[in-house]
């Protein structure tokens, strides 16, 4: 994207083919409010658009979407650092959000990144200036395991200064704290103190100590801190710059210039200042340990990457990172080691370790022509085989591309805290205000010393760090432990959406079977032709992706038959196919296929019900426009099947199967399974139908299938899971990817977000709660009934650990367990 003026978009439009669709996204371009002028050439497919006043890129983006076209769009994350709050969250957002072509920006506290969507090619540099301009430094996020090296370097590296700056400052704090507390409670230390002259010496020593633990260790809160008070968006950092210097500035007069005091009031806090600045320290580094155990998932699975790979160039079998391998090449692998890339066996036999797919601990036997994914682990033999997915395309890498978007995500709930970070700070150092000006006015003797003190302890106690990481830690962990287990939110809002469902539909082929099934009768109206009209089927249903074709296809291939070319090939999801084969018209599909035909199956239709009755699904043959055979085919309903739904009405949910098998076939299966709620003979688009129907007698509904005709469902429900192993379109009209295809995977993804949204209210409850209660405590609400003062010490203590609370919570998340069938979650 460039931009000629800082309010003119030059944005990419796809879709434009003539004059007319130039007039149309002018003509809503000209409509939109904030658009002073826009101009659209359909030879550059660019729409040049002026703005001003409230004009914005997300508004523009919207008007062209409005008339069926595309603006092209950038996304880039980016790595922040300094962020130590909600209040930097909001910051670093608004400036993104600042930057010309920028449709929307979001920050992570918890992952320490942003996620933003830019019109156009994008100008990541203009990014990097606006987040520094706010005040705080970012780079791009790049990929890999390099990357992730990186990264976990520089998270080391931050654990290690903060480390080194909590033993610097405790040294220093230490001596200062121990003898104030001596002074204070050991009797007559005080007396001999001021006997022996040696008050105005300990004094000094304590300015040094603690002059030395804010200026030294302490430096980073006033590096942030500061600047962000000099722009009017204090943070964090500024509060306790604010509170720790204001003890430390008071204490400087009472040492050197008691006089200019009011009398009694020349009192010191150097140590209460080194305690604060301590303790937040600790707890700053309490919480960025936590930190880094929220995203061990994504480590984990970067883990899997292989660094290295032999490949063969030139003849010669030469090891280079895995970043080098190119699609085409041919690499070798040996026993023990891990699949560096996505490809196709070319040679050699081995079995491969694929749980961290398909969840399943038993390793797979691969040959020639098999696929092999990168990151699985090879076990017993050495095989060759062609890369054709590398570097980002790979299936691990969209894995941990799924699992990054999920973790960035931001809930709905997230919405609340929001509305409150953007004033939370400003409103503490008010309330400190006000706190000093009410003690100072009718405060007990001495009035100063205590407004101070309570100002101070105001400033300390609260704690908009535990009200940013509330969401986000919990979210991270969760979709972590998610992954864990197989499931792949693809969308993060799902996270918060799945909790509510009320109502699971369940398509039957591929998702509560197997998927692969299996031709089990043969039944022809003239005796005799059974191999043609299989060969003509077959033939016909090579062309299809539905798995019962693909059980025929298997049947002719058995018994080695030949299959002919295809002419005229139509596939009517939900109905069956059709096509020319060696001249003849062959059409194969359900009975409402036939019936469409306007074709009678005759005396198979009593054979067809009664193979429904045992769970088969019947399919008819018509060559030449006549039912000419009655084929039957079974798919074995998948193992875990009938646990997971189980376990899916345990946890007091009502579960439905939509399918456009017969009535019959599916009536079968579910009483096998113990389903109640049956919708059969649906087609594709009546699948949405079905799914409203359900959805308005029970609620909120999720939606499992796998193949292209369970698309328009998954995509209408209000969660849509695709089974892993199904199509692309089902992946890509999902909210949730189960890795595997057990169903289990749905008792998990549901199980896993209600548990994630639990933790997420107990954390907003521990947060608000905590600045709620606390503040007014620190204030010295308390003092005129029960004499109860809270120290600036106390609260500093109590403010490290309400971050650190928090995050612990989070972690828990990281032992989840799905509920066993008949539990509940």
């Amino acid at each position: 994207m460039t931009f000629a003026d800082p309010r003119l978009l030059d944005i990419p439009v796809l879709g434009m083919t003539c004059a007319s669709c130039v007039g149309r996204v002018e003509k809503a371009l000209r409509r939109t409010a904030g658009v002073r002028r826009a101009s659209v050439n359909l030879a550059t497919g660019r729409a040049q658009v002026e703005l001003e006043g409230e004009g914005s890129a997300g508004m523009v983006a919207d008007a062209i979407r409005s008339t069926g076209y595309q603006p092209v769009e950038t996304a880039s994350d980016l790595r922040i650092a300094g962020m130590t709050c909600a209040g930097c969250v909001g910051r670093v957002e608004r400036a993104l959000r600042a930057v010309p072509g920028v449709v929307d920006a979001a920050v992570n506290l918890a992952s320490q990144r942003a996620h933003v969507r830019v019109l156009g090619e994008g100008d990541v540099s203009a990014l990097i200036a606006a987040v520094g301009a706010a005040g705080y430094a970012a780079e791009p996020v790049s990929s890999g395991p390099a990357a992730s090296d990186r990264e976990q370097q520089a998270r080391d590296a931050e654990l290690a200064s903060l480390g080194r700056a909590v033993i610097a400052a405790s040294l220093a704090t230490a001596p200062l704290f121990l003898g104030e507390m001596a002074l204070h409670y050991t009797p007559g230390a005080h007396h001999w103190l001021e006997t022996t002259g040696g008050v105005f010496g300990w004094r000094v020593v304590s300015f040094l100590l603690a002059s030395f633990v804010l200026f030294g260790p302490g430096l980073r809160f006033y590096r942030s801190g500061v600047p962000n008070l000099l722009r009017r968006t204090p943070d964090m950092n500024s509060l306790v710059a604010l509170g720790a210097t204001s003890a430390w500035g008071y204490s400087i007069v009472a040492t050197f210039f008691p006089r200019v005091l009011p009398s009694g009031t020349a009192n010191v806090y150097f140590e209460a200042a080194a305690v604060i600045v301590t303790l937040i320290l600790v707890g700053r580094w309490f919480e960025a340990r936590a930190r880094g155990r929220t995203s061990e998932a994504i480590r984990r699975l970067m883990k899997l990457q292989a660094r290295t790979a032999r490949v063969t160039r030139g003849g010669e079998t030469v090891e280079l990172p895995v970043e080098q391998v190119l699609p085409g090449d041919l690499l070798l692998v040996r026993p023990g080691e891990r699949i560096p890339v996505d490809g196709e066996l070319t040679g050699g036999t081995s079995f491969v370790d694929e749980s961290m797919i398909t969840g399943e601990s038993v390793p797979v036997g691969k040959g020639p022509g098999d696929r092999v994914v990168g990151g699985t682990l090879n076990t017993t033999g050495s095989f060759s085989f062609r890369a054709d997915k590398v570097g980002a395309d790979t299936v691990l890498a969209q894995i941990v591309r799924m699992v990054e978007t999920a973790q960035a995500a931001r809930l709905p709930i997230q919405a609340v805290v929001d509305r409150v970070t953007g004033w939370f700070v400003p409103a503490v150092i008010v309330a400190a205000a006000l706190t000093f000006a009410a003690w100072l006015a009718w405060g007990p003797s001495p009035a100063l010393a205590l407004a101070l003190v309570n100002a101070v302890a105001v400033l300390i106690i609260a704690c908009p760090c535990a009200m940013g990481l509330a969401t986000p830690t919990s979210i991270m962990v969760g979709s972590g432990r998610a992954a864990e287990l197989g499931v792949l939110f693809r969308r993060g809002d799902a996270l918060q959406a799945l909790q509510g469902v009320r109502v699971v539909a369940l398509d039957k082929t591929g998702t509560l079977t197997r998927g692969r099934p299996e031709l089990t009768d043969l039944i022809v109206v003239h005796d005799g032709r059974e191999e043609e009209i299989l060969a003509l089927a077959a033939a016909v249903e090579e062309r299809s992706e539905h798995p019962l074709a693909r059980a025929i296809v298997a049947a002719a291939a058995a018994r080695g038959l030949p299959l002919s070319e295809v002419g005229d090939f139509e596939a009517r999801a939900g109905f069956g196919a059709r096509g020319l084969v060696g001249g003849r018209r062959v059409e194969i599909g359900a009975d409402r296929y036939m019936a469409a035909l306007g074709l009678s199956p005759g005396a198979l239709d009593d054979r067809a019900a009664a193979l429904a009755d045992e769970g088969k699904t019947p399919l008819y043959v018509a060559v030449d426009g006549q039912v000419s055979a009655l084929l039957a085919v079974a798919d074995p309903v998948k193992e875990t099947s009938e646990s997971a739904i189980r376990a899916l009405r345990g946890m007091g949910l009502r579960v439905a199967m939509i399918t456009g098998d017969n009535r019959r076939t599916a009536g079968a299966v579910a009483r096998r399974l113990g389903i109640d709620e049956i919708e059969a003979e649906v087609l594709p688009e009546g699948k949405i139908r079905a799914v409203e129907a359900l959805r308005g007698s029970g609620g909120r509904l999720a939606f499992v299938g796998d193949g292209v005709n369970d698309a328009p469902a998954l995509a209408s429900a209000d969660v849509g899971l695709a089974v892993g192993g199904g199509t692309d379109i089902a992946i890509e009209a999902a909210d949730v990817v189960l890795m595997s295809g057990d169903l289990r995977g749905v008792v998990a993804a549901i199980g896993l977000s209600r548990a994630t949204m639990v933790n997420i209210r107990e954390n907003l409850i521990w947060a608000f709660g905590y600045n709620v209660l606390l503040i007014p405590v620190a204030a010295g609400v308390l003092y005129p009934a029960f004499g109860w003062l809270l120290s600036p010490m106390l609260a500093a203590g109590a403010m490290a650990l309400s971050s650190v609370s928090v995050l612990a919570n989070a972690l828990r998340l990281r032992s989840y367990t799905p509920p066993a069938p008949g539990g509940s979650a």
